[in-house]
């Protein structure tokens, strides 16, 4: 069997599944577009899942790392930095390249070096070893994001918002189940069987491979065609975005934050228990996800600059909250919390694409990775903070960010059809 007709025979079966024909021009089989195809989506969730586990497991880690290296919370702050600038901040280069070509072989690949780098974390014996497995778990992590982001949107169908957070909410599971699946493994096992973590890593990549033509479709037939001709009907509308990626800094700042010293304010200053606070990081993470999949249909039906401003300011209510709740009610506000604050996140994807539809991948990798990374550097300055004042400082001075970012929001110019 040729490598055409194999194509075509994956391609006659996904269309077949949805009762619709096979289009052909001349010798080229071309794939319908916007057309939802839920198999793929949940494909390419699942390698988000794993990805992002390891992203998600990074923070919960490094009171470890500190106790074991003797760091500074400044220096675990650089730690997290280094993570921030390579998993996220230059993911816009990989969606120009892959806006460019194409190149399917970086999921398999990014969801590999990403659980390498960081399953190898309890080897080294000086900080400046801890950098660069660090460096090779963000450059998996980045080269990811764009090309997953980019390949999804082509089977979202007309409800955008619903389709993309399908494959955002495999990222979203993947930042909860990552600090509890660390913290147990550390927890039985030992900090130095870190490595055991690379094990969900290596059941995606003989995954992805045995359904590798359902996943890497080839589009350089009419869905590129489409995407550019729609690209060339709108042009790009860069101070719009400029604004939507300081509301995302300081969505992902407040994220991040949390994540971060959620941990060191429960295990150094309350001295309670590690497991309890990975808990409480996994709650917070697990209403994320749960907020991405039920808000989706409501940003579709509201209008997605809306339900932006709602989210931020619902977030900006709920925060302080954290500080005056013990027991089950706190793990119930940082449930919801998590729900209502990361539940844009989809909404922020769609809006980009929107904003400049000629780059897809560019789109998503500034959504995704070059304004969540921004809100993770900042997360450095929080680290002097708790140096200077302490960690409840830290986690107070959050409350004022997503304030700030309420205020964005409601001077964002932003046009979606009809509704604004």
């Amino acid at each position: 069997m040729t490598c055409s007709s194999g194509y075509e025979s994956i391609l006659g079966g996904l269309q077949q599944s949805r009762q619709l024909p096979v289009p052909s021009t001349g010798n080229q089989t071309v794939l319908p577009s916007n057309k939802f195809n839920l198999k793929v989506l949940l494909l390419l969730s699942s390698g988000h899942l794993v990805t992002d586990l390891y992203q998600g497991a990074l923070p919960v880690i490094l009171p470890f790392l500190k106790a074991k290296l003797m760091l500074s919370y400044t220096a675990t702050g650089v730690i997290l930095l280094v993570g921030s600038l390579t998993s996220s901040v230059i993911q816009p280069l990989f969606g120009y390249i892959s806006d460019r070509k194409e190149k399917p072989l970086l999921l398999p690949l990014g969801c590999f070096c990403a659980a390498l780098g960081f399953s190898m974390l309890s080897f080294p014996v000086s900080f400046t070893l801890v950098v660069p497995l660090v460096v090779l778990s963000g450059l998996g992590i980045a080269s990811y994001h764009p090309e997953g982001f980019r390949t999804a949107h082509f089977f979202t169908g007309e409800k955008k918002v619903t389709g993309m957070s399908i494959f955002s909410v495999g990222g979203n599971l993947g930042f909860a189940i990552g600090p509890l699946l660390t913290l147990f493994v550390i927890q039985t096992y030992g900090f130095d069987r870190l490595p055991v973590m690379i094990a969900p890593a290596l059941i995606f990549v003989v995954t992805i491979l045995t359904f590798w033509h359902t996943i890497a479709l080839p589009r350089s037939g009419a869905q590129n065609a489409e995407a550019q001709k729609a690209g060339a009907s709108q042009k790009a509308q860069w101070f719009p975005l400029i604004v939507l990626i300081a509301v995302v800094v300081m969505r992902s700042w407040v994220q991040v934050g949390l994540l971060t010293y959620i941990p060191f304010y429960f295990i150094d200053y309350l001295k309670g228990d590690a497991l309890q606070a990975g808990t409480l990081v996994s709650t917070f993470l697990t209403g994320g996800a749960i907020g991405t999949l039920s808000g989706a249909p409501l940003a579709d039906r509201w209008g997605h600059k809306r339900y932006l401003v709602l989210s931020m300011l619902f977030s900006s209510l709920m925060l302080p909250l954290f500080f005056v709740t013990k027991g089950i009610l706190l793990f119930v506000v940082l449930g919801l919390l998590g729900m209502i604050l990361i539940s844009s996140f989809s909404v922020t994807i769609v809006m980009a694409q929107h904003l400049i539809p000629q780059g897809l991948g560019v789109a998503s990798g500034l959504m995704a990775g070059f304004a969540i990374g921004t809100g993770g550097i900042c997360v450095t300055l929080l680290g002097v903070i708790a140096d200077l004042f302490g960690v409840p400082a830290a986690l107070q001075a959050i409350t004022v960010l997503p304030v700030i970012g309420l205020l964005l929001a409601l001077t964002l110019r932003y046009k979606q059809g009809d509704t604004q």
